[in-house]
């Protein structure tokens, strides 16, 4: 199993700056890979503060790539409906040059009403506009003369650059929370899967399946694997008493800012997002307690850890891969370097085998 860290800016002017957070965060990726870290993931959002100091995934990762060397890069994720296929084709392309061919490109659909009304977006064309950018990124960067003509886009003989430094195209995922539809899909379509088990990985395990499943009908017999990455936070301390309480204190700033931007959900409902109604309700009833006990996230002392990525990775059916959320709630460097550093050099020794 391979491991990393996957960020999102979740905090406030009064908790951390924008310059702070993208300092600290600089400092965190580089100590990653000097610990042996595999990727760092960075995800795209808007006008919240959960999320929205960074817009630009692929701008963050640029200055990833300068400061390192061998660490995998991944958007987690760009969101395709708020972008010309065009332009997100020739900036992705445009990293994995600057990186030397390290760029992995993962998709979402967005799910943040606020971000569709603002950029005047019909949350209902969400997934038809997401499958159709896909596809047309992949066109643009395997193809020339590509001509589009849909309902979202249209353009004639037109040839991308730069030309993606992996052949043929760096490698994607994208992300799925409730659908079924979802996991089915990215399963058909070849990509591996990107996933947030939020409370219990038990939940996720027949959604595994289904893309497992959909993967093997589309691909068995090819070169093609299915991969699929989790995203959890993590805290590691000396003792299981010091990390509950440091869990305890950022967990809860980090559900609390997440439930601010969702709590459109509590007065929406789309035909396109079934389950969504009432997210933000569900966010702000969750205790951190409950999300370390039930696996939503790994809390403790190395040798508790140790145990409990190994009962994730079996109660949910094996990942490929995990990415640790180690500054949400707008953790201080201090204490997030600290579950860096414990888990790089007394943890990953003990599972990077599974």
């Amino acid at each position: 199993m391979r491991f990393g860290l996957s960020l999102l800016p979740d905090c406030t002017p009064e908790t951390k700056s924008p310059q702070d957070y993208f300092s600290d965060a600089l400092e965190l990726s580089v100590q990653a890979e000097l610990g042996g870290l595999d990727s760092v993931k960075m995800t795209e959002h808007y006008l919240h503060y959960y999320g929205g100091y960074c817009p630009s995934p692929l701008g963050f990762l640029s200055a990833v790539a300068a400061r390192t060397s061998s660490v995998r890069l991944m958007t987690g994720c760009v969101l395709p409906v708020f972008h010309h296929p065009i332009q997100l084709a020739a900036e992705a392309a445009q990293v994995d040059a600057i990186s030397g061919g390290r760029l992995d490109v993962g998709f979402a659909r967005a799910y943040l009403p606020d971000e569709f009304d603002a950029l005047g977006l019909a949350m209902e064309e969400s997934t038809d506009r997401f499958r159709e950018t896909i596809r047309a990124v992949l066109r643009i960067w395997t193809e020339e003369k590509v001509t589009e003509d849909t309902p979202f886009f249209s353009y004639r003989d037109v040839t991308g650059l730069p030309r993606p430094t992996q052949q043929p195209h760096p490698p994607v995922w994208g992300a799925a929370v409730r659908t079924p539809e979802s996991f089915s899909w990215l399963g058909t379509e070849g990509m591996g899967l990107l996933i947030t088990p939020l409370i219990s990985p038990h939940e996720f395990r027949g959604h595994l399946t289904l893309y497992r499943e959909a993967f093997e009908a589309a691909h068995g017999g090819t070169a093609l694997r299915p991969r699929v990455t989790a995203s959890l936070p993590l805290v590691v301390a000396d003792t299981d008493a010091q990390a509950e309480e440091i869990a305890e204190t950022y967990l809860r700033r980090y559900l609390d800012v997440w439930a601010l931007a969702v709590n459109a959900w509590d007065r929406r409902e789309s035909s396109a997002y079934q389950g969504y109604s009432g997210f933000g309700w569900m966010l702000r009833g969750l205790q951190p307690a409950k999300l370390y006990r039930e696996g939503g996230a790994i809390v403790g002392s190395p040798a508790t850890v140790i145990d409990r990525i190994r009962a994730f990775n079996d109660h949910i059916g094996g990942v490929d891969q995990i990415l640790w959320q180690i500054d949400f709630g707008a953790m201080p460097l201090t204490e997030a370097g600290q579950t860096l550093e414990l888990f790089c050099n007394k943890v990953l020794p003990e599972v990077k085998s599974l």
